[in-house]
């Protein structure tokens, strides 16, 4: 109990005023937590970027299957990850089953993650929402798409702050690279600050 209350910067005292003030703000803190996680849950974790609309004429069958990572921005939950694949199958009611995986050099073992998607909006329009913890969602919004082969594509969060080039090989023709990155920087994301992926 003690570990708990010093999480929130409260010492705990034998005085039984002191104590009852201390815990009021400790119970406020926990008011303030609870509402940030409904938040979290409910708003915009899974909007899309000002400026950005997903691609239309979508069709999920023909996007599932692996695709690697070629290129990203920096993020946590990816930081220092090589070879990174993601795999997308059918699930079950109209859900899209994720697996990304990566394999981190430091530790030399694979990071692999499981996750579920959905459509935010029609299904014919590449709008997702995908989680990996719960009731947590984010945006997976597909700005750009190969149409013709399903090849390669412009992926972003919620924010600008996450960016993916994928395709559907290790490697992508460097003219369509260059082409995705004029695309992205053209929609106001950072190209400069992107990460290669090697696949080695």
């Amino acid at each position: 109990m003690s570990k708990f209350l010093k999480i929130f910067n409260v010492n705990i005292s034998e005085n039984a005023h002191e104590s009852g003030v201390k815990l009021s703000m400790i119970f406020g803190s926990l008011k303030k937590i609870t509402t940030i996680i409904l938040i979290l849950i409910t708003c915009g974790c899974v909007r899309v970027p000002d400026g950005i609309e997903p691609v239309k004429d979508f069709d999920v069958k023909r996007y599932l299957g692996t695709w690697y990572e070629i290129a990203r921005l920096d993020h946590s939950f990816e930081r220092g990850l090589e070879r990174v694949t993601a795999v997308y199958s059918l699930g079950e009611k109209g859900a899209i089953e994720v697996v990304n995986r990566g394999y981190n050099p430091e530790a030399k073992k694979w990071n692999e993650a499981e996750g579920i998607a959905y459509f935010v909006d029609s299904k014919d329009v590449g709008r997702l929402k995908v989680s990996f913890f719960g009731p947590f969602y984010g945006g997976y919004n597909i700005v750009v798409l190969d149409r013709k082969d399903y090849s390669y594509a412009l992926v972003c969060g919620p924010t600008r702050e996450y960016l993916w080039v994928l395709s559907r090989k290790p490697v992508l023709d460097e003219q369509i690279l260059q082409d995705l990155l004029a695309k992205a920087d053209k929609l106001g994301f950072a190209t400069d600050k992107l990460i290669y992926v090697k696949h080695e």
